[in-house]
């Protein structure tokens, strides 16, 4: 098999030559990639490309602006440097008022931290939804070069957000968490407001092209202990199974990115109707083992994970080698896995260690994912 034919054959439930040995975040086969054009990431990127099976993660260009909207935003940008640090205080003049967000970037650290943001009380959200909705379109054109570059040696995958993440987000994490559990049905009415536009736009991307494989994020906002699994069941699965099912009449598959404590609420992700699972973590990080997880879903969801960044960043080889034997132990049998990291690191340069944990994962993981 080649790597999409192992990949696809994984997705589907089926068993095939090998384990899929996935790097994540570190993608081989994308010549635009941060990690294939810092020359600290080349060794373990040829590895990657050498010897993984590439899940590239791929979202075509689009229109939007702010909250699901291509409706031009009319936003003030003011930007400070302190050493190595760009500061960005962003304000937003809507038909009903003002917001401000702050964001940070560190140099060398390939993330965007935000630090203040749009909404810092419930009122604040009928602020921010007074920004017209006017649906995104999508381009395309890109989607060519990447799929010459990946070819017959993986499958290309895009990310899309559940309206219950577009919500939270409005706000700090913790206020996000006061909002729904005070001002349940208030939240509930901004989730189905973004539930409408994301399925909007949902639509018109699949009508201008169409990849492999959507990754859906966001269900980790809705699990314990930041909510009750009520509502996840009420903001989480229904939601996110219309999502799947308009994926799946197009013929593409699913999988869901819940990082944390999904034990609890492991029925309701089947009852989504998604395709596959990640990161699928173990205690102490997670709350319900990989074997446990591959048992109560009885191939219903091909898991995707779960070696720890942590232990890529930080750990021995022999901690590494000991993580991909027991994920092999636990999902390997019958199919329906892939090996993958939880994470990817973010800094530049890649530090030696990180660099030598990925070099015995991609090895080990090759070594005992033979069927």
């Amino acid at each position: 098999m080649n790597s999409r034919q192992r990949l696809l054959a994984a997705l589907e439930g089926r068993v095939p030559d090998h384990v899929p040995i996935s790097a994540y975040e570190l993608c081989g086969f994308n010549s635009r990639a941060f990690e294939n054009n810092d020359p600290s990431y080349k060794h373990v990127m040829d590895a990657i490309r050498a010897r993984t099976d590439c899940v590239c993660m791929w979202n075509p260009d689009c229109n939007a602006t702010l909250f699901e909207s291509s409706r031009p935003a009319d936003i003030a940008v003011a930007t400070e440097r302190d050493g190595n640090i760009t500061t960005n205080h962003y304000t937003f003049t809507t038909p009903k008022g003002r917001l401000t967000r702050t964001t940070r970037q560190t140099d060398n650290i390939n993330t965007i931290w935000q630090t203040e943001h749009w909404c810092k009380y419930p009122e604040d959200v009928e602020v921010a939804m007074s920004h017209p909705f006017e649906p995104v379109d999508y381009d395309f054109s890109d989607f060519q070069r990447i799929a010459g570059e990946v070819g017959d040696k993986g499958i290309i995958m895009a990310s899309l957000s559940d309206p219950l993440l577009m919500a939270a987000d409005l706000m700090e994490f913790g206020e996000y968490t006061i909002w729904v559990m005070t001002e349940t049905e208030h939240f509930a009415r901004t989730v189905e407001l973004f539930h409408e536009r994301n399925m909007e736009n949902l639509r018109r991307m699949l009508d201008a092209g169409m990849v492999d494989l959507y990754r859906i994020v966001g269900p980790e906002y809705a699990t314990p202990p930041f909510l009750p699994p009520r509502f996840f069941r009420r903001f989480i699965v229904p939601y996110i199974a219309e999502m799947a099912g308009l994926i799946h009449l197009k013929g593409a598959k699913v999988r869901l990115h819940c990082h944390g404590r999904v034990g609890q609420v492991l029925s309701m992700i089947l009852d989504t109707g998604a395709d596959a699972l990640d990161p699928c973590e173990a205690p102490p990080d997670g709350d319900i083992t990989l074997a446990e997880i591959k048992s109560r879903t009885s191939g219903r969801l091909c898991l995707f994970g779960n070696i720890q960044l942590k232990t890529l960043e930080h750990g021995t080889e022999a901690e590494v080698e000991k993580q991909v034997k027991d994920c092999m132990t636990a999902a390997r049998e019958g199919g329906a896995y892939v090996i993958m990291p939880t994470a990817a690191p973010i800094n530049s340069p890649l530090s030696p260690v990180t660099e030598r944990n990925y070099l015995r994962f991609i090895s080990a993981a090759s070594e005992f994912g033979v069927y």
